[in-house]
């Protein structure tokens, strides 16, 4: 395994694991984005194909196996100081802003996926503990990190890696198809306070 830098050129990749990792969330909202007739993939690859952004991927590392690749980690640095959630904000995403708002100052690891034919290979390990390395490096004295309840397998991994909950919030789910119950944030700490 090798675990390296995105490039622009992996958006399709990066898209796909973003995808994956919150549940087709980010497909709905690509589908109501550029309507019946655009195409919600070609959406998120030229956000993450972006130089800028929470989503672009220059926040992004992929792990790679025999030349393939098989997971992606993408994170950066939450607000110090959150805004007030814009009351124009999705109701969908309302629950998501309001728990990543309790871990300000964070190191914000938003994507951790496996592609499920490489999953039980220990990638998912590499790459927290290649978050780690990051958040730490960067000055940063926590990671957090929200996920849904049904992650099972994630959330045996968060917990065994230290990762502990501190919030809850329900999910919205409106129009959006999904099984999940509540969203989870969790918070490990990685360096000086």
């Amino acid at each position: 395994m090798e675990i390296r830098r995105a490039r622009a050129s992996d958006a399709a990749h990066l898209v796909r694991f973003i995808n994956m990792a919150a549940d087709d969330l980010p497909l709905h909202f690509w589908r109501k984005s550029v309507g019946p007739d655009g195409d919600p993939w070609a959406l998120g690859a030229e956000r993450a194909a972006r130089e800028t952004g929470n989503f672009s991927y220059r926040n992004a590392w992929l792990a790679e196996v025999e030349g393939q690749v098989a997971a992606c980690l993408l994170g950066y640095a939450a607000e110090a100081e959150p805004e007030p959630i814009d009351p124009d904000t999705p109701p969908i995403f309302v629950p998501l802003l309001e728990l990543e708002a309790l871990a300000p100052g964070s190191w914000y690891l938003n994507v951790l996926a496996t592609d499920a034919g490489f999953r039980g290979m220990g990638l998912g390990s590499a790459l927290l503990a290649q978050a780690e390395t990051i958040a730490a490096s960067a000055g940063h004295a926590s990671i957090s990190l929200i996920a849904a309840d049904t992650h099972q397998d994630a959330l045996r991994l968060y917990a065994a890696k230290g990762y502990r909950e501190v919030a809850r919030r329900p999910v919205v789910k409106g129009d959006w198809q999904v099984d999940a119950g509540e969203w989870l944030l969790f918070i490990k700490l990685v360096g000086p306070a």
